[in-house]
This record gives structure tokens, sequence and C-alpha cells, in this order.
């Protein structure tokens, strides 16, 4: 491994490299005021038929109030067991999702601000803003703007690209899911820069993204540009016919430990030649358990405090047992309501520290 030979630092609140680094500060997220958002192609897109419908129907409604109470007591669980592991936890502040807002050609309300992963990239001590392609996220940062100004107040970098318009040119007139066999189909074009932060996986000075239903090629290029010489963004091509968000396909644990869907990495980028990769297990979630914008395999969305210890879900044996023949702490906490909201622990969270410096793992 090559270390950096810049230095550490000094001063920034900011600092992560990787998804593995002891963990120091973390954002989590919040499920308060959760909407379903109005109903457009670009939301449908990365959902399953079924999905599709649920959306359609519920469209600028409320999520159910006892599903976001269960959510909300495992986020305080989850919580309590990063606290418990010397943590700082940070949470954003509450807004109200069904408020409408706006931009020439189009109107919306909310989402959620539940997924920190998806909206913030940190990178070394520069956390990054996405300019996120569904028009409901338009104003995602909102209710993370009073951290993100008091990091850069204490020294972070704070970095956002140009926010997007969101106009129709941007979302593919008449789009529709590809036939079986035939190469995906993006839901967006490259009218403007949009990503979506969970598209990107950190490791080191190698970052892995993927284009996706909400994150394209000029969005990639984006953060390619913006980080210069001293990463190298690798866009990888994955068979996932509904993409968005790399982080329950492709996740790297530790040096040398990668983690992958069976089906949507079959073939493991050359990169990787010397890791030990492993596929996930087969997910346990059952069949009638609600799962409104992901499928069942958000089980490898897990959490590393640090290389040796992994959060699993509670319910989660197989998980637990791969953690632990990979010589890892599995740490359980109850997690199955908020997979019902479209992520696990990897997405309810946006590293702000970690322990380490910046290496090369390749």
């Amino acid at each position: 491994m090559r270390e950096s030979e810049l230095p550490a630092e000094s001063g920034s609140p900011v600092r992560a490299y990787n998804e593995w680094d002891p963990l120091e500060e973390v954002i989590v997220g919040i499920v308060d005021n959760a909407h379903f958002p109005p109903w457009d192609v670009a939301t449908g897109a990365p959902l399953s038929p079924q999905q599709r419908a649920v959306f359609r129907d519920r469209a600028g409604q409320p999520f159910p109030a006892d599903e976001i109470a269960r959510a909300r007591d495992e986020l305080d669980q989850f919580v309590a067991v990063l606290e418990g592991e010397g943590v700082k936890v940070r949470r954003p502040e509450p807004r109200d999702h069904g408020q409408t807002y706006g931009a020439p050609g189009w109107t919306s309300t909310g989402l959620y601000d539940a997924m920190p992963r998806d909206l913030l990239l940190v990178v070394g001590d520069d956390i990054i803003e996405a300019p996120m392609a569904w028009r409901s996220r338009h104003h995602a940062a909102s209710a993370y703007r009073p951290l993100l100004k008091e990091y850069f107040r204490q020294g972070a970098r704070w970095s956002s690209p140009p926010k997007p318009e969101l106009p129709d040119e941007l979302y593919v007139d008449g789009w529709t899911d590809q036939p079986d066999g035939e190469p995906f189909r993006p839901v967006i074009t490259e009218f403007e820069p949009t990503f979506d932060a969970a598209d990107f996986i950190r490791c080191g000075r190698d970052i892995f993204a993927q284009r996706s239903h909400v994150t394209n090629a000029i969005g990639i290029e984006w953060v390619r540009r913006h980080l210069g010489d001293e990463y190298t963004v690798h866009e990888v091509q994955l068979d996932d016919d509904h993409p968005m968000h790399i982080d329950a396909s492709l996740m790297p644990l530790a040096p040398g430990k990668l983690l992958i869907h069976p089906d949507r990495v079959p073939e493991v980028p050359e990169i990787f030649k010397d890791w030990e990769v492993r596929t996930a297990p087969r997910p346990v979630i059952p069949d009638g358990h609600p799962l409104y914008m992901t499928s069942k395999w958000i089980n490898m969305n897990v959490l590393m405090i640090a290389e040796d210890k992994m959060v699993v879900e509670a319910q989660d044996e197989p998980m637990r047992r791969l953690a632990e023949s990979w010589g890892m702490q599995a740490i359980p906490c109850p997690f199955r309501w908020f997979n019902t909201f479209g992520g696990s622990f990897h997405c309810a969270t946006a590293d702000v520290r970690r322990t380490g410096t910046l290496q090369s793992y390749f």
C-alpha cells in the first residue's frame, strides 16, 4: 500500500478515504415526515412493476405512520449501537416533505431525509453535495445544510456541482424498460450532470462508480475532474436492469475483501484480481415484508465501523456468519423496517470522519 505524500488535513472535521477505516463521526438519517413523491417516469424507472403501482397509487401521500414509527425506533437503536462503539453521531433537521416547490416547467413535493449516503460524498476533507436527478430530491440538502455549514466553518471543504435544472430534456421521452437481454437503457439523458453519491464507492485513491437511472456519464466525469489526479474514478459495468446505487451490488469491506451481488457482478473488475471476493448470502427478508424502493438484496448494504467490525441486520444470520468467517465482529441491529424505505446501514449514513490516510489498495 502506498500512503499519500500529502499531509493530513489539519483541523478539518471531515476526513474519510474508504469504507472501512475506524469510524469516528457519522451522519445518520431520519424518516420523519416521509412522503411518496409525485409520480413521474424517472421515479418509476429503478422500481419493480409492483413498486411502481404503489408509487402511482400513493403519489404525494405520507408513508404509513406505523411504518415510519418502526423505522424511527430502529434508527434510534442504530444510533445507540454506533455511540456504544465510540462513534459521534449527527442527525439532520426534520422537514415537511409535503410542501410544494418547483422551478420553471415543473413542481414537486419531497421524499425524505433518510438516506444521507445518497446525497453526500465525502472524499478526504471534501464533502460533496450530489446533484440529484429526482425532482422530489431537488432540495435534499436542506436538512443537512446546518451540518455542512458547521463543518465548513471548522475547516472542511464543501463542494457542489452546478445545481441541476431538471427540465424535461433531462428525461428520455417515452422511456420504457429494456427488453430482456438488451443493454441498460437509462431514463436520464446527458443534458446536465446528475449523480447520486451512493453510485460511488471509495477504496482510497481508487473510486468506483456506475451509470444508473440517476447517475449519468457527465455526472461521473464531473466527479473525476473535480477530484483531479490524486484519485482515479473507474466506471464499472454491472448486470442490473434497474440500477440505482452501487452499494447493493459491489461493496469493498476491508483491504483485500470485496462483497458482490451474485448476479449483478458476472465478471469482477480486473483491478480486484488480488482481492478475496465473496458473493453476498441470499437475503432472509420474508416475501410479505413491504419494500417500497429496493430489492431484498439490500441485505449487503452493510456498514463497516472498522475493517474488523460490521453492522448487520439483527435477523440476518447468513450475513452474520459471513462476517465472522472473514474474521470480523458482526454487530447486530434491528433494521428491517428501515429496509422498507429503500436502504440499510450504509444508505442510512454518511461518513464524516474515519481514522486513516489516503492510500492505494491495488
